[in-house]
């Protein structure tokens, strides 16, 4: 089992967070590197946190300022074990480890992702942030899923320009039965704060293991979105066959630059 610590800080700041992301994703593209489809995900999410913030939409912002860079900061440690070769959660490794494959959809990338950061790392990093009072975090919390949830379409339409087959076949589109859209908002807003609310039950006894109990189940629900059988398979092989491969050309489709915070970093051609 994995010893699950406190989460390491790597950034402590919002401009931290986006300058990282931005990191990632400049290392993604000049490498060629799938790992660059969730960070381009994340740095909208994230500059729209600090644009909210910024115009007020969130009060005063402290409680989810903090609470987006300890949610970062997990993300940004597996991150660093895993290209160091250490051991990191379940979820994390078959997500890591899935962006070194040419057969997975561009989709089933961003929801590895999002499984692991949204179902394992939001719970913990909310309870971490909150000591255990989550009351006066719901609030918070429900706006980081209001900005995951606002982006979900402009997504959608990022990905039917690269799989111009998503839509058709009913795994992309504009539905609320979509796969992303229910992925996203089912999950972002009820299965990790649930699981929150139960790591403050669990916060004196077997807190670890509850926590390596919950990565195994987060990790099934990873195999389960790489892994396909009858039909389904067939219609992800077809997908793939008209679906962009150029590694650059994806991410600079997902990754957009914001006038706020835009840096002419090498390696982007606009």
């Amino acid at each position: 089992m994995l010893k699950i610590t406190p989460t390491p800080i790597v950034v402590n700041s919002l401009d931290g967070v986006i300058a990282r992301l931005e990191q990632i994703i400049h290392k993604s593209h000049k490498e060629g590197s799938r790992m660059g489809y969730f960070a381009a995900l994340y740095h909208k999410v994230t500059v729209k946190v600090k644009e909210g913030v910024a115009s007020g939409q969130f009060g005063d912002g402290k409680n989810i300022i903090r609470l987006d860079i300890q949610f970062a900061n997990r993300y940004f440690a597996a991150l660093d074990q895993w290209q160091q070769g250490k051991p990191v959660s379940q979820s994390w490794q078959v997500t890591f480890d899935a962006t070194g494959k040419r057969s997975h959809l561009i989709l089933q990338q961003l929801l590895l992702g999002m499984n692991a950061h949204i179902n394992l790392d939001l719970g913990i990093a909310t309870y971490e942030v909150s000591n255990g009072n989550l009351n006066e975090f719901k609030k918070d919390y429900d706006n980081i899923n209001l900005i995951l949830s606002s982006l979900t379409y402009s997504v959608i339409n990022k990905i039917n320009t690269l799989s111009p087959l998503m839509s058709f076949l009913g795994f992309s589109g504009t539905k609320s039965n979509s796969m992303l859209v229910q992925f996203s908002m089912g999950n972002a807003r009820d299965g990790s704060w649930r699981f929150a609310e139960a790591l403050v039950e669990h916060k004196d006894t077997d807190y670890e293991t509850f926590i390596s109990n919950r990565d195994n189940e987060i990790f099934e629900l990873g195999q389960s979105l790489i892994t396909s059988r009858g039909f389904l398979r067939f219609g992800i092989w077809l997908i793939h066959l008209f679906e962009k491969k150029n590694v650059r050309k994806v991410i600079d489709v997902l990754y957009e630059y914001q006038k706020p915070y835009k840096k002419d970093l090498p390696g982007f051609k606009r």
